[in-house]
C-alpha cells in the first residue's frame, strides 16, 4: 500500500486523492500508518461485504506463499 505522511496529505492533497483513487493509500504519523484514504467504491464494497479477498488455511499456502506471509509478518513485528 503506497504511504504518505500526513505533511504530504495537507501539502499534495491532489497527489494523495488522485492515488486512493487508484488502490487505498495508508496516512501515517510519526512513520507509523495511522489512517486509510480509499474511493467510496471501494468504501462500499467492504461495507456490503462484495469484498473478493478470501481465507485459507494454512496447510493449503504453497511454501512461496508461506515464506511470503512469514516475511511480512516479521517486517510488521519489527516496524511495529
Amino acid at each position: 500500500m503506497r504511504q504518505f505522511s500526513s505533511t504530504e496529505l495537507a501539502n499534495k492533497t491532489g497527489d494523495v486523492l488522485a492515488a486512493a483513487a487508484q488502490r487505498p493509500v495508508a496516512i501515517a504519523r510519526h512513520g507509523k500508518a495511522r489512517f486509510v484514504v480509499l474511493s467510496t467504491e471501494q468504501f462500499e464494497r467492504l461495507q456490503h461485504g462484495m469484498d473478493t479477498r478470501k481465507s485459507v488455511h494454512v496447510s493449503d499456502l504453497s511454501d512461496a506463499e508461506a515464506e511470503a506471509m512469514i516475511d511480512a509478518l516479521q517486517e510488521s513485528i519489527d516496524n511495529d
